[in-house]
């Protein structure tokens, strides 16, 4: 039967002793070490007690040469916002998360798997890029910080297709501001959690995409009438953007700050026809307007005419009355005026 009581791992605090007192002690050792060795070397030269001379020359080179400087591989620098894990032989025994100078046993290792990631990436590039220039460079493939950064930084993934509710192919890009708050989570829960929260925010913006159109008008409904849009509600599609994402990415220790969208527009295959859609829709919401003002117009023209007594006027007269101003109000061109110099009737 498998143990999963520690599938997922919780961060805890490494105990660490002061980096500068360890740091003096570990110099003044090798120093003792150095003039053990050189007092035997001295005793050998002069051969006064050979067995004394190299039993210093052999305790001098362990201390001074060999054991000593093993202990500096114990002194870790941390910077503010930064935090290291740490494990000893393969098991998990806490995080440095306070910026100093600090010793802890030598013989721990910083774990930072997606730096390393990032490191040899770089390296494969450097190595493309020297062959495709024909020149020949020496690279030292290393193996990265071991630090993981506490800063917020920022994700920019790039455009994809996605289709919206109404299945019309959109391209949609998004920008994600994010951190790691719990470094062990971040290094052993998951592979790699800048690969991780990359690929979680492809899958929560198709997911989030799916269920609003690209627009409300497109719909056949209103952002009055509540029909959300993700190109007239940004700010209501970001909040659920981001809940999708953080619900996706708790098992990585990361915290998402912020998610924007930053590129939105149709795919190109549609983008010409939905163009045409956007003004012929444009076009009719003008001539409505124009519309509904060139009947208010002619309705007040009439009741004027009424009310001062102007001129009578029967309701066939009044019917080509209103005729002609309908033309002249809603037409797309300047009217040419005719002047009957006759009789009205």
């Amino acid at each position: 039967m498998v143990n999963s009581e520690k599938i997922h791992y919780e961060e805890m605090e490494k105990k660490t002793s002061s980096g500068m007192f360890a740091l003096i002690v570990i110099t003044l050792f090798i120093l003792v070490g150095t003039a053990v060795f050189v007092y035997g070397i001295i005793l050998l030269d002069g051969e006064r007690d050979f067995t004394l001379g190299l039993a210093c020359v052999i305790g001098g080179t362990l201390v001074g040469f060999i054991i000593c400087p093993i202990f500096y591989m114990g002194l870790k620098i941390i910077k503010p916002n930064e935090a290291i894990v740490l494990t000893l032989f393969g098991k998990y025994v806490g995080t440095i998360k306070k910026e100093g100078f600090f010793y802890v046993n030598p013989f721990c290792v910083g774990v930072n798997p997606a730096q390393s990631t990032t490191t040899q990436s770089q390296t494969l590039n450097q190595t493309v890029s020297a062959f495709s220039e024909g020149t020949r460079i020496n690279v030292n493939p290393g193996t990265g910080s071991r630090k993981i950064s506490l800063k917020a930084s920022t994700l920019n993934n790039e455009k994809q297709k996605v289709n919206d509710q109404l299945g019309n192919p959109i391209m949609i890009g998004i920008v994600v501001i994010w951190k790691v708050v719990n470094t062990a989570k971040a290094v052993f829960n998951v592979d790699n959690y800048k690969e991780f929260l990359s690929i979680q925010c492809d899958s929560a913006l198709r997911n989030i995409v799916r269920l609003y159109p690209y627009d409300s008008y497109n719909s056949g409904a209103s952002e009055d009438a509540g029909e959300k849009s993700l190109h007239g509600s940004s700010q209501e599609i970001a909040v659920k953007l981001k809940e999708e994402i953080q619900s996706k990415v708790e098992i990585a220790g990361l915290e998402i700050q912020e998610a924007r969208i930053t590129n939105l527009y149709y795919a190109p295959e549609i983008a010409a026809a939905m163009l045409q859609r956007q003004q012929a829709s444009a076009v009719v919401d003008a001539r409505q307007l124009i519309v509904q003002g060139a009947v208010g117009m002619v309705e007040m023209a009439l009741s004027k005419l009424n009310e001062t007594g102007i001129v009578k006027l029967d309701e066939e007269r009044k019917a080509a009355m209103v005729s002609n101003l309908l033309v002249v109000l809603c037409g797309n061109r300047d009217a040419q005026p005719v002047v009957n110099s006759g009789s009205l009737y």
